[in-house]
């Protein structure tokens, strides 16, 4: 059963771009797997990880959008 709310964004999905439509899929995947095995716990590297990219960016150094867009390009496998 589908709440009227996903049924009505269901419907514009089908007129996005293939890419958007997978970013969609990859966060309804995340989603489902929360629900199947609860909340996600972070791994020790993952929470150093994550210390390093707040360090950084309370000092200032950010991505620029040219290394963004070469980080998604190889995440999406192009």
């Amino acid at each position: 059963m589908k709440s009227d709310r996903l049924a009505k964004v269901l419907e514009r999905v089908e007129a996005w771009p293939a890419e958007v439509q997978d970013e969609l899929a990859d966060l309804a995947r995340d989603l489902d797997d929360r629900l199947k095995h609860g909340d996600y716990e972070p791994s020790d590297a993952e929470l150093a990880g994550i210390d390093r990219g707040l360090a950084d960016a309370n000092a200032g150094r950010f991505a620029t959008d040219e290394q963004v867009e070469a980080a998604l390009r190889k995440l999406r496998g192009a």
